[in-house]
């Protein structure tokens, strides 16, 4: 008897080692893939943009990929990370929205459900969009997220449109990276990108390791996105200072009614009206 609690411990305990041991889980998105899904970006011409100010944006994930787990639990053959949900994708494109939402030369910004964006959808999903919704510029959102659950160094690399970012992770470790383009639809024209980056070092033991993987993953993205807005603002002043600068790089319209900047139509129009009711008091 003594003997078969023995090895029921010896058992219980390999079980707890293995749940903790020879993970790594990686979900992710690309904004390559999703714009050049048959890797032709030369086929893809860009013109001047012409940004009409203010502008009507729009902010979206994008596709996820298949899901990459390597070194699964060898008892359960289950991986830890699920992804985002699209109640998470919500509140995390919530808080970037705002961050436009500041921006004087933003009259509108839309958040996109993910089910309008189609894997390898490329411009002509983004033309789609554009036309649902009103908009001429989009801001969109990819991530990359490993957890590792394996001894020793390990990293993420994920590939932008501008070159790689290497992560560093260690044992329970969960690395995030989010990448925001902004695109300016009808010119295919990128604007300006910005990333956010996030590692959290995990504490979890054997029994709590999934519920404590899944809150660190949600934190991952939280932090990787705070990080990600303070760029998007630095971002968006080294724009508009390569504007100053080089003017041809993109045409600026005013619309009508766009919070007190007026057009050539519209000054002649208030003239036109300033002398008709002069001339009346007049009369």
């Amino acid at each position: 008897m003594r003997f078969g609690i023995y090895v029921f411990r010896a058992f219980l305990l390999l079980w707890l080692l293995a749940s903790c041991a020879g993970q790594q889980t990686r979900s992710r998105s690309s904004v390559v893939d999703y714009l050049y899904p048959g890797k032709e970006e030369a086929a893809i011409e860009a013109a001047i943009p012409v940004l009409h100010v203010p502008l009507k944006v729009a902010i979206a994930f994008v596709p996820e990929q298949r899901r990459d787990s390597r070194g699964r639990n060898i008892w359960t053959g289950r991986a830890t990370l699920k992804g985002l949900t699209e109640v998470d994708k919500n509140q995390l494109l919530e808080k970037v929205a705002e961050n436009f939402r500041a921006y004087d030369f933003v009259s509108d910004i839309e958040v996109i459900p993910s089910a309008y964006l189609t894997a390898g959808g490329s411009f002509q999903n983004l033309d789609q969009i554009r036309t649902m919704y009103g908009v001429d510029v989009i801001a969109l959102v990819s991530y990359d997220q490993v957890q590792f659950t394996d001894e020793g160094m390990l990293s993420l690399t994920y590939w932008t449109l501008v070159g790689a970012y290497v992560i560093a992770g260690e044992k329970n470790d969960t690395s995030t990276m989010l990448d925001t383009v902004v695109y300016d639809i009808p010119s295919r024209k990128m604007l300006f990108r910005a990333p956010g980056t996030s590692r959290i070092k995990g504490r979890a033991t054997p029994v709590n390791l999934s519920e404590e993987l899944r809150a660190d993953s949600l934190k991952g993205f939280h932090q990787a996105v705070t990080a990600m807005i303070g760029n998007l603002d630095r971002q968006l002043q080294r724009f508009k200072e390569k504007l100053k600068r080089n003017p041809e790089a993109a045409r600026i319209v005013y619309r009508s009614g766009g919070g007190g900047i007026a057009g050539p139509i519209e000054c002649v129009a208030m003239i036109m009206l300033a002398s008709l009711i002069l001339q009346r008091r007049r009369s």
